[in-house]
């Protein structure tokens, strides 16, 4: 049990970050791009196991037009389920808001910079530290989450923008 929620603490820090892609600075708002519904697969490497699929859908909705949104997001694996809310707002190229997921009560802080499309930043939560890279170009979002010396070292999800 101990492990299965190891397991989920980082994926829901990850996964939370993962979602808030934002494409490159422009004229027009930042996150007026991301408004709806979002789903796709990737994997999750275990340190000491084999990679594992997982399933998500993600609905976002800007709350400050291009410059703040919140996110719902529900992703499932063969061995767990997440269901996480998050606030995000951006300044400049400063990003900073925060998470929380229901399903493990586990909570935290993100921070990092966009410039031009490529997001680096830092998840933090009381059992959670993680890097992370996102982009986003059109209706396609790539994003990878290393987490060195955590039992979930890796997490990759590939997300596309569904019709409206």
């Amino acid at each position: 049990m101990l492990l299965k929620c190891s397991v989920v603490r980082v994926s829901i820090g990850a996964a939370c970050f993962a979602l808030v892609g934002i494409g490159p600075l422009r004229a027009e708002p930042v996150f007026d791009g991301l408004a709806g519904a979002w789903s796709g697969t990737g994997t999750m490497k275990p340190s000491d196991s084999p990679r594992e699929k997982v399933r998500c859908k993600v609905a976002y909705n800007v709350t400050r037009p291009g410059r703040s949104l919140t996110l719902d997001l529900r992703c499932a694996s063969d061995a767990y389920k997440m269901v996480l809310s998050a606030n995000i707002e951006q300044s400049g190229t400063e990003l900073s808001g925060n998470w929380f997921e229901s399903e493990y009560r586990q909570g935290g802080k993100v921070y990092g910079t966009n410039k031009d499309g490529l997001i680096e930043a830092r998840i933090e939560g009381n059992t959670v530290a993680a890097l992370v890279t996102i982009q986003t170009k059109a209706g396609h979002q790539s994003f990878l989450m290393e987490a060195p010396g955590s039992w979930m070292s890796e997490v990759a999800i590939e997300l596309n923008k569904e019709p409206k």
